[in-house]
């Protein structure tokens, strides 16, 4: 059997929440905060948490606008983020093998 190395797994991802995120946003130009709550079924304040996490680590950026006097959060991928995210599933399809179950 061959060893499995969970070292390999981007602590900043390995969140459900910011795996969400980061899964939604790798399918998707953007995204705004509000579809992002609701696909994710969470809270304001703990998507805010995280998407400042990820965007400390280059993982996001997020724009902040107004759209007819309305506030509007929209999140999008980076280059790094695009990078660190194939290489986090690269590192799950070691541990767990590419075999079909």
């Amino acid at each position: 059997m061959a060893e499995k190395n969970f070292a390999e797994l981007d602590d900043i991802i390995h969140s459900k929440i910011r795996l969400g995120v980061m899964s939604v946003l790798m399918t998707a130009d953007s995204a705004q905060f509000t579809y992002l709550k609701e696909v994710l079924k969470t809270t304001d304040g703990n998507l805010s948490v995280h998407l400042r996490k990820l965007e400390d680590a280059g993982y996001i950026a997020v724009e902040k606008r107004f759209v007819r006097r309305k506030p509007q959060t929209l999140c999008r991928i980076t280059s790094k983020g695009r990078r660190a995210f194939e290489k986090y599933i690269d590192a799950l399809e070691k541990i767990i093998g590419k075999q079909s179950f």
